[in-house]
């Protein structure tokens, strides 16, 4: 995660991408990724092996390194300083690893009723950091655009 964060911004610029733009089809996946969970509807087909195991998918699904990982990791880079993102991503190691070692105890605890609460509440969360990450990056393109036009 840390070797894409970096050489993200090179990728992006290979195809001629700036940050906001990246952060705002970003938040689009995000949000669809969020109504995935909160909705309980399949929009993404695979998911390769954890698709069929309801422990796995609202505790792992939005934590491990993978397209909507990556793509949160850059469109973060456009909103916060970089010390901030590596902390998230060291917590976030922290977390994974626990919850991973600890998973079928997790599940125990929590319950069928418990993971699905957890699926749906992560969801939510989710879903505002999409929303938040479309607005603040939407509103600086259009106020680009508009710098642009006057020009």
């Amino acid at each position: 995660m840390i070797r894409f964060f970096y050489l993200g911004d090179w990728l992006l610029s290979l195809f001629g991408v700036d940050i906001n733009s990246f952060a705002v089809a970003g938040a689009l996946i995000l949000f669809l990724m969020a109504l995935e969970m909160v909705l309980g509807i399949e929009i993404f087909k695979d998911f390769g092996e954890l698709a069929g195991d309801a422990t796995y998918l609202p505790v792992v699904f939005p934590l491990l390194a993978g397209p909507g990982s990556f793509t949160t990791l850059l469109s973060l880079k456009a909103e916060y300083a970089t010390l901030n993102i590596f902390m998230g991503l060291i917590l976030n190691a922290v977390v994974v690893y626990f919850m991973l070692r600890f998973t079928k105890r997790a599940q125990s605890i929590l319950g069928r009723s418990g993971v699905y609460f957890m699926k749906k509440f992560f969801g939510v969360i989710l879903l505002a950091i999409s929303v938040k990450l479309f607005t603040s990056n939407l509103s600086y393109l259009i106020s680009s655009i508009s710098e642009t036009v006057v020009e």
